[in-house]
């Protein structure tokens, strides 16, 4: 077990921007739970505890629990940086203006006017509810005019550990002929390239055995295209990483998935790495051929 444990409490007004916080938290390794009931804070930690296996956990506490909010204060003091724990706890407000304007942009209701009054009588009362919690509070954020970028970014340049990175590309090869992955941000179809499925002896093998990876290679369509698609990639990545990304899913596809984008997304996904990226690779459809035929 970790002789210290650190758990960040996020709570605050409706509307502010917990989601976001809690997303770039879960990028940054956390182990993140959403709306958790106060009451059930002290046994969920000793689970943690026992579990030696988790060091970082995130909590969302905000009003959807409102059977349990005159909990919230006893619960959070009770774990206040004892000595399995160190607790932070962030709190995020914004102007009302600010918040009317966020509901009325999702036409969403708030939370404490459900059954009658307006969206700023809500905020107002959910404001008084929560002012002791604000002031206990180590980091109040105002997000009244920061974009969800901006946030994201506040949170990474408080919270993320120097050296830690956590943008990443997941580099995926796949056949058309099982279908495109929905998650994909970048799709290539690579079906253009001569096919070593029509070779004989390169037909039972993939693009992981190097008689394939070198036929595919050795093509001239094969190195312009390479060339040019690396350089896209050059390009365009930073920006993702830019935008505040976590990753970027990058699909190369032929007929079976089995050969050439086999080849190309291990080239590829090399490059990457050599400019510094994290890479994961999966090779989604290499081996469905050969377990339908083995099937038949």
């Amino acid at each position: 077990m970790a002789e210290t444990l650190e758990l960040v409490i996020i709570t605050g007004m409706s509307g502010a921007g917990k989601t976001v916080v809690l997303q770039t938290f879960e990028d940054l390794g956390y182990f993140c739970v959403d709306n958790m009931p106060p009451s059930l804070l002290p046994k969920f930690w000793e689970l943690v505890k026992e579990s030696g296996k988790i060091s970082r956990v995130c909590l969302v506490i905000d009003l959807r629990s409102r059977a349990f909010f005159d909990e919230i204060m006893s619960a959070v003091g009770n774990l206040d940086n004892t000595s399995f724990v160190t607790t932070k706890s962030i709190f995020l407000d914004a102007s009302n203006d600010s918040l009317v304007s966020r509901y009325k942009e999702t036409r969403r209701n708030h939370p404490l006017a459900q059954s009658s009054g307006t969206v700023l009588e809500g905020i107002k009362k959910e404001r008084e509810l929560l002012k002791n919690i604000r002031n206990r509070a180590q980091w109040v954020l105002d997000t009244s005019h920061t974009t969800p970028r901006q946030l994201r970014e506040m949170i990474l340049d408080r919270f993320q550990a120097e050296g830690e990175t956590i943008f990443h590309i997941e580099m995926v090869s796949f056949g058309f002929k099982y279908s495109t992955p929905i998650d994909a941000d970048i799709v290539m179809d690579v079906r253009f390239l001569p096919n070593p499925h029509y070779i004989d002896e390169l037909r039972p093998l993939t693009g992981l055995d190097k008689p394939v990876y070198d036929y595919v290679m050795q093509q001239p369509e094969t190195e312009n295209f390479y060339r040019k698609f690396t350089e896209l990639l050059d390009y365009i990545i930073p920006g993702y990483k830019k935008e505040g990304k976590a990753s970027v899913t990058i699909a190369i596809g032929c007929t079976g998935g089995q050969h050439r984008s086999v080849a190309l997304s291990e080239r590829i996904a090399h490059h990457l790495e050599t400019d510094g990226y994290a890479v994961n690779i999966t090779h989604r459809d290499k081996n469905k051929r050969k377990e339908a035929t083995h099937r038949s």
